[in-house]
């Protein structure tokens, strides 16, 4: 693929210096550039669905590897590589369909002729299935062996499945109908701030009081949209300390003129008995409903649960990851620069003063992220509606194949 591969590399070398900054900017481009690797992609006379997937995942370990603490480049490898497997199920389920008409009005003129096998809409449906799915030892013994059937149902048709310019047509179907499935996604995370909004109303109640940390963009558009049904309510915002995010949020919720209450981080667990309600941002969601989010929201959480607070979650099906905490392709955090803690001018003498060994007496540790278990959320407000943390792994069983958790690419040996 030469003709993608400088976006490719221009996109790498972004990701490398945090110039893409956001899980939703990182979530669009990732699937731009999915977008144009498959649509530049020649299709081969075989194993079309498979060749695509692979080059899918070339380009996949590249922009991992780029950020691995960027988790939404992974999820749209991987939502990428569940569309090649559906699209291309489907586009054989077309085929067996076709095969079966064929034989069907065969059997009109030459009803004595049985020797060839018939598929049902049971043997479809239980191929798909088990194509999407982990293998078990059900998944297994429901096996039926679709592709030993429609090998002899092709060489009965004829020539005529057999021809190129068939082949050929089937490959830029398939190709056509990847590219629309990626459009579809692209447009589900630019719509992905409205769909949670529209819920708004639903647990935003006249005269509450909201806590947030922070600032995060889904929480803005959430709390926008409260305000402009005419909900009257008041934020306590955290300032999200070191970077103190929270004062921009608390300017624009001012503007807006939503009645806004800028508190210290150590401040929660004092003001935390006022509030009815937490509503917070997410870098992540795992697969068993914990959360990854700026660093203080652990905190946040732990008081809320004292406090028997609704501690709920905002966040667009992208950054929904199939992945566990303990995974190992799961990088959880990453360090900040201390310059965002102390000034170097001051504490320059400190940083000359070391033990015997040579190592500094002074650190800083700026980490980004807080880890939050599933126990200390209530509910996750998704572009799909609210679910539990106990329902997440089956939402995102739907958006992921159990094979695609690791992307790296397959062997070719």
């Amino acid at each position: 693929m030469p003709e993608v591969q400088p976006l490719v590399s221009e996109f790498v070398l972004k990701l490398k210096r945090r110039k893409v900054e956001g899980s939703h900017a990182v979530a669009r481009q990732t699937a731009e550039l999915l977008r144009s690797v498959v649509s530049q992609h020649r299709m081969g006379s075989t194993n079309q669905a498979a060749a695509l997937a692979d080059a899918v995942r070339a380009v996949g370990e590249q922009l991992i590897a780029a950020n691995p603490v960027e988790l939404a480049v992974g999820n749209i490898v991987r939502r990428v590589l569940h569309i090649i497997k559906e699209e291309d199920i489907s586009s054989t389920a077309v085929g067996i369909e076709g095969l079966s008409v064929t034989a069907d009005s065969d059997d009109e003129y030459d009803s004595g002729n049985d020797d060839h096998p018939t598929l049902s809409a049971v043997v479809l449906a239980a191929h798909a299935r088990n194509a999407l799915r982990a293998p078990s030892l059900q998944t297994l013994l429901e096996d039926i062996p679709v592709s030993t059937a429609l090998s002899r149902s092709a060489s009965s048709t004829g020539d005529s499945d057999g021809k190129s310019g068939d082949k050929s047509s089937k490959a830029r179907k398939l190709k056509h109908d990847v590219i629309a499935a990626i459009g579809d996604l692209i447009e589900e995370i630019d719509t992905c701030y409205d769909q949670i909004s529209e819920q708004a109303v639903e647990h935003i109640h006249q005269n509450e009081v909201i806590l947030t940390l922070g600032r995060s963009r889904t929480v803005k558009e959430f709390l926008y949209a409260a305000k402009e049904k005419k909900r009257s309510f008041r934020v306590f915002v955290a300032e999200g300390a070191p970077r103190y995010q929270g004062h921009v949020l608390a300017k624009e919720l001012a503007e807006k003129g939503v009645q806004t209450t800028v508190i210290t981080d150590s401040a929660v667990f004092a003001m935390i008995s006022r509030v009815n309600m937490v509503i917070v941002g997410a870098h992540a969601i795992m697969a068993n409903g914990g959360v990854i989010a700026p660093v203080g929201m652990n905190m946040v959480a732990l008081a809320a649960q004292r406090h028997a607070v609704p501690f709920v979650v905002v966040a667009g099906g992208h950054k929904l990851c199939p992945l566990y905490p303990h995974n190992p392709e799961v990088l959880l955090n990453e360090l900040k620069s201390p310059s965002d803690l102390l000034d170097f001018g001051e504490f320059s003498n400190c940083m000359n003063f070391s033990t015997q060994d040579g190592s500094p007496l002074l650190n800083v540790v700026n980490p980004t992220f807080d880890y939050v278990p599933p126990k200390l959320v209530s509910l996750f407000i998704t572009d799909t509606g609210g679910h539990s943390p106990s329902y997440m792994y089956r939402l995102i069983a739907e958006y992921y194949s159990a094979d695609d958790l690791v992307v790296r690419r397959k062997s070719t040996s």
